[in-house]
């Protein structure tokens, strides 16, 4: 066993950035763009998460007319995950999820003869020989396709990933709104932590002439502020499921309580989503809830990008990697943390 007590994980709510002189005018000067590959640019680094009540063809051609990217969920079968690729407008880029088992190679197979060129392997635990194995299929069978894997929470598992094959992976193990892996195994890193120890790693690897993937933060980030601290510390993107669920765009149904309207917010592992999907559940690490309908996906996603800009021009950083260099982040207490929150509530 390895244990350190002086070790502590860092998470979003440990730091703070500091503001810097700044020289830009306008919000409109701030270039969010991100560079998937030479010729395949996002205006917006926010990806839509894989789950069954986040993305389908909807959220996808939603966010695509904001500059993002929609990940198609594999929480379905092999022919209807199809025809949800189907409905993606034919203009953009098609994302899907795959597993690391089971229909993986079928599912992959048939995504790719519908349109397919990006695809996401969707597992909790990416570090892993099958998640090893799936890239080595994909990257052998598919010699065009843009490759998401993970999740992984350290710069060895960063590395390991870069070097198998992946074009971007997904950070963070157990952070997310509705998962409980941390509590039902024990196991995980705050989402802030593992971008800087990928980051980190990342960077040893290009002083060393290697290309590397990106980094998607993904899990925990509860709002703009967590964006920016996220690309602060070193990720190229982020992953938004929450913040995107209860959206008109999101998968579900609107339903009425006490005159207000909501909408399902399932996490993947959870024993609801688990029987949904394939009729029974095993381990579970997740739970499912509702969340009140917030409008429009463009609404949403136009407010995020909104607060991530500003964010940016507090640091006087017109693009994403200028913003990474100037970026100053502090920790602070816990008093400092609250003292940030609208306290006037508070007083008697």
């Amino acid at each position: 066993m390895y244990f350190n007590k002086k070790d502590k994980l860092i998470s979003f709510d440990d730091v703070l950035l500091i503001p810097q002189y700044s020289d830009i005018l306008s919000r409109s000067e701030i270039d969010t763009s991100v560079y998937l590959t030479d010729s395949f640019k996002l205006d917006i680094p926010i990806l839509s998460s894989p789950m069954s009540t986040v993305t389908e063809a909807h959220m996808s051609n939603a966010i695509d007319r904001e500059g993002g990217l929609g990940i198609i969920h594999r929480y379905n079968k092999i022919d209807f995950q199809c025809k949800l690729i189907s409905y993606v407008s034919n203009d953009q880029k098609k994302a899907a999820a795959i597993g690391a088992s089971g229909d993986y190679k079928e599912r992959a197979h048939e995504l790719h003869k519908c349109g397919t060129n990006i695809f996401c392997i969707d597992v909790a635990h990416g570090h892993h020989i099958l998640v090893k194995k799936a890239i080595e299929h994909i990257k052998t069978n598919y010699e065009n396709a843009y490759l998401i894997a993970g999740n992984v929470s350290n710069g060895k598992a960063y590395r390991d990933l870069t070097e198998w094959g992946a074009d971007a992976i997904r950070v963070s193990v157990g952070s997310g709104s509705i998962c409980t892996t941390r509590i039902q195994t024990g196991h995980g890193v705050p989402t802030l932590n593992a971008v800087l120890e990928c980051s980190e790693e990342k960077n040893k690897m290009l002083s060393e002439g290697i290309e590397c993937a990106l980094i998607i933060a993904d899990g925990g980030i509860k709002n703009s502020g967590d964006i920016v601290k996220s690309i602060a510390c070193g990720a190229d993107l982020v992953m938004l499921g929450s913040m995107l669920s209860g959206t008109k765009a999101s998968p579900g149904k609107i339903m009425l309580k006490d005159g207000l309207k909501y909408k399902a917010y399932n996490g993947m592992a959870s024993k609801t989503a688990q029987k949904i999907w394939k009729g029974s559940y095993s381990s579970i690490e997740g739970v499912s809830t509702t969340v009140k309908y917030k409008g429009t996906a463009s609404k949403v996603i136009n407010e995020i990008m909104s607060n991530v800009r500003s964010g940016m021009s507090y640091s006087g950083a017109r693009s994403i990697e200028e913003f990474k260099e100037k970026a100053i982040v502090r920790l602070q207490t816990p008093s400092s943390n609250n003292e940030g929150n609208p306290h006037i509530f508070n007083r008697k």
